[in-house]
Order: structure tokens, then C-alpha cells, then sequence
């Protein structure tokens, strides 16, 4: 196959995005792997390649619905908002059409979504209501780690009573897919966190692992998915660090994330798993405080493009 064309929306406007799209499409090494499409507004990428015009170097579908002049850059707004969802709905339509392969998604600002009228936690969920998505996943991955969360954003004393032996289940059963269909992992090898230190020790620290956690696994076995578990936490990341694991399920967002951006931080990708197409991005949000100073990092950016290029290929090479 030729070079796949990779979308990619600006997030929001008011945000790091333009910078970070606009300082990597200026490097010449994503131009060599794939074809970068940007969906967003042609006069924020000035701004956000901090002076440097990429404009004649990349291929843009502008919407023109984000005015400099309207949009502060570092601040909350329902104009913003909008404009965000908008590159999102853009890009849904693309893929559809087959006219880009895959999505890779700059930060959008949840507070500016909401003003505009968006009532979703996030970009992950938006994303499967407009797919009609049911069963999903999100999966970040950085360096040898690879983890996939049971709940995300949520207040840690409510992450007991939101862990059920079905939703560990589909986690696994959805990680174990994606896996296969996306990696190019023919068995995968999954591993399962345990929610208390120490795995529960037999029910003194808690009983989840035995009422939960193992009959999650049991199932998942039987519908021959290589996974293992419950492991505590502290030793296993010891071993997924080393390679040995191609995911590992756990129960709550810190628990994954925090071993994670130690092993990759600044380089980790986001990847919505369960969707019918690819959808990567970055691992860090709209970073307002440093918007507009020229500043802000790229790698994550890079990391998910390249990602969703190599997601591709593997999925063509097996077709």
C-alpha cells in the first residue's frame, strides 16, 4: 500500500494543538510515513507553529470556524468548544468516506465542549455515540507498557462500587480484539490488576479480587483469551515494563496511568479501542497555561501519529 492518509483534528483553538500539529508538520519524518490531513482553521497554525507558517507544507481542510480574533488563546469558550466538536464530526465524515484511514485527535478543553453544548466527559465517549459504539475501551500505551482501564474518570471511593466481574470482561475481551485486529498480536498475553494491595490478601484487604476480578478471568479464559491474574500492581508493572505482558487491565485510572508516564512520560499515546476505525492521541490535555508561548512538547503528538500509521499497515498487511 501506498502511504495512508492519517486525519488529524486541531483539538481545541485556544489550546496547544495548533502549536504542537503545526511544529511536527514542519519535521519532515511524519511527511515520509504517512499523509498528514489536518481538520481545523488555517489561521490559527501562524500562531501555533510560534511564527513559523507550516501553511505551504501540509494539506489542511479548513473549516473557518475558529476566529483569532474571537478566540483568546489560554482561555475557556463556548466558540472554542464548538469549533472542536466540529473537527471531530469533520473527521468521522472522512473516515467514513474512506477519504483518511485513521484519526489521530489533539485535546480538546471538556469546560469549553460543555459551554458549546456537548454533554459527554470527553472526546472517547463523544466518539462512540457518534459510531454507535456500545462496547469501548481506552488504552494508553507508552514505551513496553500498554494499559486498559475499567474506569476512567472518577472519585477513587467510587471505583469499588463501579467494578463488576461483566465490565472487567468486556475490558478484556475488548483489549484482547484490539490486540489482535490493531498490533498485529496473533495471542495475545493480557494481565489483570488486582483493586487492593497485596491482591486483597485472601479477603483481608478487600474481597473484589475473589468476587469480581477471578470470575472475569475465569470467562475469558474459557472463550480462549490468554490473560492472567489478579496481580498486585507494585510487581506487576515490574514485569509489563520488561515486555512480558501485551496489556494490562487494571481497575482504576491512577493505578495504570501513574506507572505509565513514569516508563514514557511526554511520548505516551491514547487509543479508543472497540470503535470501527483507528482513533489514537496524545496523552495530555489542552495545557492552557503554556498555549501560545512555543513551548509545549510534541512528542506525544508524534507518537500518536506514527502509531495510527503503523495501525494501519499492520491491519493492511494482514488483509
Amino acid at each position: 500500500m501506498g502511504k495512508p492518509v492519517i486525519g488529524i483534528t486541531m483539538g481545541d483553538p485556544a489550546g496547544i494543538g495548533p502549536e504542537i500539529i503545526g511544529k511536527i508538520l514542519l519535521n519532515k519524518n511524519i511527511n515520509r510515513i504517512c499523509v498528514p490531513l489536518v481538520i481545523g482553521d488555517k489561521r490559527f497554525f501562524v500562531v501555533g507553529a510560534n511564527g513559523r507558517s507550516p501553511l505551504c507544507k501540509i494539506n489542511i481542510i479548513d473549516l473557518k470556524n475558529a476566529d483569532p480574533k474571537k478566540i483568546p488563546v489560554g482561555k475557556i469558550s463556548a466558540q472554542a468548544g464548538k469549533a472542536s466538536i466540529e473537527y471531530i464530526d469533520k473527521a468521522v465524515e472522512l473516515i467514513r468516506k474512506g477519504d483518511i484511514q485513521a484519526m489521530v485527535t489533539a485535546p480538546i478543553n471538556k469546560e469549553s465542549v460543555s459551554l458549546a453544548g456537548l454533554k459527554f466527559p470527553g472526546h472517547t465517549e463523544y466518539l462512540a455515540h457518534l459510531t454507535k459504539t456500545k462496547k469501548f475501551a481506552m488504552m494508553l500505551a507508552g514505551g513496553k507498557i500498554r494499559v486498559v482501564l475499567v474506569t476512567t474518570h472518577m472519585a477513587l471511593r467510587d471505583v469499588a462500587r463501579n467494578i463488576t466481574a461483566d465490565k472487567i470482561y468486556e475490558k478484556i475481551s475488548i483489549a484482547n480484539a484490539g490486540l489482535t485486529k490493531w498490533f498485529g498480536k496473533k495471542k495475545p498475553l493480557i494481565a489483570v490488576c488486582s483493586l487492593n494491595p497485596h491482591g486483597g490478601e485472601g479477603g483481608l484487604f478487600g474481597g473484589e479480587e475473589a468476587e469480581f476480578i477471578e470470575p472475569a478471568i475465569k470467562k475469558a479464559k474459557k472463550e480462549n483469551i490468554r490473560v492472567e491474574g489478579p496481580f498486585a500492581s507494585d510487581t506487576l508493572f515490574v514485569k509489563a515494563n520488561q515486555g512480558m505482558y501485551d496489556a494490562v487491565i487494571v481497575m482504576y485510572h491512577d493505578q495504570g496511568l501513574i506507572p505509565l508516564k513514569m516508563a514514557s512520560f511526554g511520548n505516551a499515546v491514547n487509543i479508543t479501542l472497540g470503535l470501527p476505525f483507528i482513533r489514537t492521541s496524545v496523552d495530555h490535555g489542552t495545557a492552557f497555561d503554556i498555549a501560545g508561548k512555543g513551548i509545549a512538547g510534541t512528542g506525544s503528538m508524534e507518537a500518536a501519529i506514527k502509531l495510527a500509521t503503523q495501525m494501519v499497515k499492520s491491519m493492511a498487511h494482514r488483509a
